[in-house]
């Protein structure tokens, strides 16, 4: 465990294409969505044990979660949860945390990483984890890290990774592609160098607020400005301040697309976003007739649902092939599985 390594977790989306199960109130990283007794956010932590100290884990969050992130991660201490006062894409997200850890650890080797995303080889994760921490810790690199695609996926953005470097596994980055469709899809899988963004970040302090400061300016004056006020009782009125006036920016438009020092680490660690109820219905344990459940649940002359509740509510479904049935806090949702893409209006109702 190297003493200058430090994780930044993501945790301020509202999850809401997990209705009812993820709600503004309570989003799905708060949740035990697979069952297991530890949320998303828990589950996070828990991954890059040996990889840093807990007083070293750091979450951006919205001002509404803070007391629950507190309560999930009591080690964590609470200055190092930073509230948003309003949500401003990942570009500023990023910077805010970037600025407040070099104010304090001027060396410090960091990790970012979304809070909602499934990991199963934990093991593995960390031994990749720990290479990019070693290609980013003394040089001006970025290492983002991107996932063997095992299927033509239309929901996640691609890396066209190009040529190694020297004898490890790390690779210089041709092109960050957007979502694409089907053909485009089966496409990068045939050519064999296309891998899955997982949204995953590691860099050197130093080096991402260099870069934030030379391909958006406008972004690093405003926390040029905010620096002298962390850790003073100051902080919070003076990012409730300046915090809304950052642009809303993600981090690969800002920085990821614009610098020439951007590499991929293929990885292969049975990772998932989770951004869907068919990406857990495929994570969960199925029994033989392909259902995944999480809770008190019976399931008669069914197949292919996944069903999910709370464990104080008995759920009994009978004759359903391929449905979504989830229950909390009196909100019960009934929905085919390929209909998942209607929740967030079935949510606005």
């Amino acid at each position: 465990m190297n003493a200058n390594n430090h994780i930044v977790i993501m945790a301020g989306g509202i999850g809401s294409r997990f209705w009812p199960m993820s709600t503004p109130q309570c989003p799905k990283q708060f949740i035990d969505v697979m069952g297991c007794g530890r949320s998303l956010l828990q589950l996070t932590v828990d991954r890059f044990k040996g990889i840093c100290d807990p007083s070293h884990v750091w979450v951006v969050t919205s001002a509404q979660y803070v007391d629950m992130v507190q309560a999930q991660l009591p080690d964590v201490p609470a200055e190092n949860i930073l509230a948003e006062p309003c949500r401003r894409n990942t570009a500023p997200c990023i910077a805010f945390v970037a600025w407040k850890i070099k104010n304090k650890y001027p060396n410090a080797n960091i990790v970012v990483t979304p809070s909602d995303a499934l990991v199963l080889n934990t093991e593995e994760f960390r031994r990749v984890i720990s290479q990019a921490l070693q290609f980013t810790r003394d040089a001006h690199n970025i290492v983002t890290i991107g996932i063997r695609p095992s299927r033509p996926e239309t929901g996640y953005g691609y890396i066209a990774a190009g040529r190694q470097v020297d004898d490890s596994e790390i690779c210089k980055v041709e092109q960050f592609k957007e979502k694409p469709n089907l053909e485009v899809a089966k496409s990068y899988l045939a050519a064999g160098n296309y891998l899955w963004n997982a949204g995953i970040f590691v860099w050197n302090v130093n080096t991402i607020v260099d870069s934030i400061t030379a391909y958006q300016p406008e972004l690093a004056q405003i926390f040029d400005q905010l620096s002298p006020a962390f850790y003073t009782p100051q902080e919070e009125e003076m990012v409730n301040k300046l915090f809304h006036t950052c642009p809303n920016i993600s981090i690969d438009y800002a920085v990821m697309e614009k610098s020439p020092h951007i590499y991929v680490h293929p990885a292969d660690f049975g990772w998932s976003d989770l951004g869907t109820w068919g990406s857990l219905h495929t994570h969960i344990a199925h029994d033989e007739q392909g259902n995944a459940v999480v809770g008190n649940v019976a399931l008669f002359d069914s197949a292919n649902c996944i069903v999910h509740a709370p464990q104080n509510k008995r759920v009994v479904v009978q004759g359903l092939d391929g449905y979504i049935v989830a229950e909390k806090d009196g909100t019960l949702l009934i929905c085919r599985l390929d209909q998942e893409q209607r929740i967030k209006d079935f949510s606005a109702e």
